[in-house]
């Protein structure tokens, strides 16, 4: 099928197929593009979605992720902090309110939070919701279902948790725990009525199928938020000399994506620094939403920066 047909397909709200999205790998991008657009306007209209995240537990993680400078096979020095009090989460919630951003996320290093440390995010939470207009999500590892009815009642509306890439190629990146571990973090969120933030990593040697493979296997979730993430290759980590993806297949990616999942907001994040329009094209390109501001572990895009370029392109803010 065409473009053009797969784009009908689409905007009838009938599903493509993985033998279809696999024609969109060598299809003409700029038309590719186009399409994408029409469909993220169908759906979405043009509303654009701001994150901003914060790092509220820092350090050495248990899990062996081999993209993460945090993790156990990487000898990368990174900040070592404990889980950050109310006061320090309140003010730099407060900094971000009011700027056009609508979801704040606290992430948290390690296999999962639990305990003292899960209460105190609870307790942060309230904070946000007590002093801001800003939505709380987090990304907190493998939560239980306990975990996630305690972070409901605190006030988060969204779970953060990438699935980074395909079933088939999820161990040649990670061993220390499983896909269907984060599998049954996402089903019992969902279960429990939480927005559902997933999305992936993209450069770690993985291939088109399983990018394709990605989108499918959270597709039945219907994810709202999908974060798509340029592998941001860190000395000391076992992806620290691959390259960097280019930026032609990343909005290839970014429209792939759109076709599959054309009600979500995907959304650009870690990675952004490595293009040179810092993601306009892909803005035009079947992409709504970014994570603004600093990542994780990694410099990100300014708030101001954003802004700017959305309403330029004509999103407005949801």
């Amino acid at each position: 099928m065409t473009i053009q047909e797969l784009k009908e397909q689409v905007l009838s709200e009938k599903e493509i197929s993985k033998a279809d999205a696999l024609t969109l790998v060598t299809a003409d991008l700029e038309e590719l593009q186009a399409a994408a657009d029409e469909i993220r306007k169908a759906f979405c209209g043009d509303h654009f979605d701001m994150c901003a995240v914060l790092s509220v537990r820092g350090g050495r993680c248990s899990e062996n992720c081999k993209f993460c400078s945090q993790s156990s096979c990487s000898s990368a020095r990174v900040p070592q902090f404990a889980t950050l009090d109310t006061n320090a989460v309140r003010t730099d919630a407060v900094a971000h309110a009011h700027t056009g951003i609508s979801h704040y996320c606290q992430v948290a290093s390690g296999r999962k939070v639990s305990g003292r440390e899960l209460d105190q995010v609870c307790d942060n939470v309230r904070a946000i919701v007590a002093t801001t207009d800003l939505i709380p999500c987090v990304s907190l590892g493998l939560l239980t279902i306990e975990d996630l009815r305690k972070l409901q009642a605190a006030g988060v509306k969204r779970i953060h948790n990438n699935l980074e890439t395909s079933r088939r190629y999820f161990p040649h990146v990670c061993t220390s725990h499983t896909y269907e571990e984060k599998l049954s973090v996402i089903r019992a969120a969902c279960d429990l009525g939480f927005e559902l933030c997933s999305g992936g990593i993209f450069g770690i040697g993985e291939t088109w199928e399983d990018r394709i493979d990605l989108a499918l296997e959270i597709r039945p979730y219907h994810p709202t938020s999908v974060p798509i993430n340029l592998l941001h290759p860190v000395a000391g980590t076992p992806m620290g000399d691959y390259p960097i993806i280019k930026e032609a297949e990343l909005a290839r990616i970014i429209a792939i994506f759109r076709f599959l999942l054309p009600t979500s907001y995907i959304r650009l994040a870690a990675g952004r620094n490595y293009l040179e329009d810092t993601g306009i094209s892909c803005f035009r390109g079947g992409s709504n939403a970014s994570i603004t501001g600093d990542m994780v572990t990694v410099r990100g895009v300014s708030v101001r920066e954003d802004l700017k370029n959305i309403e330029a392109i004509g999103y407005h803010l949801r």
